[in-house]
């Protein structure tokens, strides 16, 4: 399997988590100029930017782990930009989640299971 195919897979796995929690899906796979974000959900008064991560081994560190400050900052412009294109006069309140699929966190199925990191990482200035 390729990782874009791998990606994709974690990505639908992620989503299907979410939506057991309660989440419910805005937007999949956004693109803009200034990045991607992999899912845009809600989560009762909420709209939630999600990054889905994936790792089949730690050698560099976890998949948690790699959503560092350059790609917390990317995440940050993509949501920015996608919220001044709604139609809507009010802003919601928004996070950011991480979903992390670590290697050998396996649920018994051969398939890790995922980390929720709710609210992983903050804006400096508010939305």
């Amino acid at each position: 399997m390729d990782r874009q195919q791998i990606g994709r897979d974690a990505e639908q796995r992620a989503l299907d988590f979410l939506r057991k929690n309660g989440l419910k899906l805005i937007n999949r796979n956004y693109q803009c100029r200034f990045g991607e974000i992999d899912l845009i959900m809600r989560d009762r008064k909420q709209l939630v930017f999600v990054e889905v991560r994936s790792r089949r081994h730690s050698n560099w560190g976890g998949a948690g782990l790699s959503v560092d400050y350059h790609k917390q900052k990317k995440l940050i412009k993509t949501a920015s930009y996608y919220l001044s294109q709604q139609k809507s006069g009010n802003l919601p309140v928004c996070r950011f989640d991480v979903i992390a699929f670590e290697a050998n966190r396996d649920n018994g199925s051969g398939d890790s299971c995922p980390i929720w990191y709710k609210d992983a990482f903050r804006p400096e200035a508010t939305f």
